[in-house]
């Protein structure tokens, strides 16, 4: 399914906010009385939270409701999302998904009480984030993907990603697969520490987050190659994606989105995906584009399906590699 940018003028075309929210009532025939809350799996201060914090003020904006968020880190976002599953069926808990929490968690956690892909329905998608290929210039010689792949197989390479079972591993897996090469990798525990080492020289490659990574590749510190979407990041707009590097088919985009609970009323679910859809504007994309992350809007009518066929996509490539939890 091909991805789509966000068509300028939703705000327009919904009239004024007091409109759109009296419609999606009378619609829908539910509206919060209360406040809502937003459970974020990862810690503060990571593009995952930013994502959640964007999401949580556009909802308390169309919705004229707090949505608190509530940071539940751990298990690689499995604790986040049992709390989640957890909680009443009623509207009032939403949970900030991605593609790793709906496929590649119930493929590590088969036995946790929650399997995200079937017991969340989506609200709608906010945004995609880039994993970039930066070689580290003192270790590497390539400046082209091509040129990176013939290195690899001439020698031994080394390369890092934020943890076992993320988003960058599965770029690297899916990078070293369809190129047919190898590399060992090595896994460390977030993007810091990943940071860290590629500054330090530890491998000779990384994936890593536009959020993080662009400011080193903008110093020079990092060379990039190529970005993990199917779309160029508006962050480093000059790095090719990775099939126009030459690897047709590949797609590795991290997105986040938001889910409630599947036993959810339909009203209640209809009405938070208008409020979700009717509060997007221009201000709301260029709040993601300053935090490195690239709107994303799939349409309501492919959304089920859309999200349905991501997981499925994660949940084979973690059993392909074999993954386990740490």
């Amino acid at each position: 399914m091909q991805r789509r940018d966000m068509v300028l003028g939703l705000a327009g075309l919904a009239g004024t906010a007091a409109l759109g929210r009296a419609a999606a009532a009378q619609a829908t025939g539910w509206k919060p009385d209360r406040p809502l809350r937003l459970i974020v799996t990862f810690p503060p201060g990571g593009v995952m939270d930013i994502c959640g914090r964007l999401g949580a003020e556009l909802l308390s904006q169309a919705l004229e409701q707090p949505v608190v968020v509530e940071n539940r880190a751990g298990a690689g976002g499995n604790v986040g999302a049992l709390a989640a599953a957890q909680a009443a069926p009623d509207g009032y808990t939403i949970l900030l998904g991605s593609p790793a929490i709906l496929g590649v968690n119930p493929v590590l956690y088969p036995r946790s009480g929650v399997d995200a892909s079937k017991d969340f329905v989506p609200l709608g998608t906010i945004g995609e984030v880039a994993n970039i290929l930066s070689v580290i210039p003192r270790r590497v010689r390539a400046t082209t993907l091509q040129e990176l792949i013939a290195e690899a197989k001439r020698r031994p390479l080394l390369y890092g990603s934020v943890g076992n079972g993320s988003s960058s591993h599965f770029a690297g897996a899916t990078f070293l697969r369809m190129a047919g090469i190898e590399a060992t990798h090595v896994p460390y525990r977030g993007s810091a520490p990943l940071v860290t080492a590629m500054l330090a020289g530890e491998v000779d490659f990384g994936f890593d987050s536009t959020a993080t990574s662009t400011p080193h590749i903008r110093s020079g510190a990092f060379r990039a190659l190529a970005a993990s979407t199917t779309r160029r990041a508006s962050a480093l707009p000059e790095v090719p994606t990775m099939e126009e590097a030459g690897l047709p088919g590949y797609d590795v985009g991290l997105w986040t989105g938001l889910f409630v609970h599947r036993a959810t009323p339909a009203p209640v679910v209809a009405a938070l995906r208008q409020a979700m859809a009717k509060g997007r504007g221009p201000e709301f994309e260029e709040k993601l584009r300053r935090a490195y992350v690239d709107p994303l809007v799939v349409p309501e009518a492919e959304l089920d399906r859309w999200t349905a066929e991501s997981a499925a996509k994660w949940a084979g490539v973690a059993r392909d590699l074999k993954l386990e939890a740490d």
